[in-house]
């Protein structure tokens, strides 16, 4: 078994367990396509040591960048750029590493605040 994404012009659908031959072999009569995508991989890296498959694990609300071969989470902030590598998105600012401290992004400063 094998999770897999409904993708349609770029953003994905749904997401559901099914083994190949299913995927393979169904009738599927609504627009779109679907991709494998791995319950384990986040930010390029199989968290079982595994081989990673298109950076991230796919959820609805997500896109699928065909050239970059990657699911993509939602940006969270306009000022947050796309780590090409992991495919997630960075604030333009280090987190700062304090520890015991809570922190939130604050886009109207573009910083970390403490909680």
């Amino acid at each position: 078994m094998a999770h897999y994404a409904k993708v349609d012009q770029g953003k994905v659908l749904k997401v559901i367990v099914a083994d190949e031959d299913y995927i393979n072999s169904f009738v599927d009569t609504e627009p779109g396509n679907w991709i494998q995508t791995s319950y384990n991989t986040r930010g390029g890296i199989h968290t079982l040591g595994g081989t990673p498959l298109r950076k991230n694990f796919a959820a609805v609300g997500m896109t699928y960048d065909a050239e970059k071969d990657a699911f993509i989470p939602p940006k969270p902030y306009a000022s947050w750029v796309l780590n090409d590598t992991t495919c997630l998105w960075e604030a333009p600012v280090s987190h700062p590493n304090e520890k015991g401290e809570g922190y939130r992004w604050n886009e109207s400063t573009i910083s970390w605040e403490a909680l």
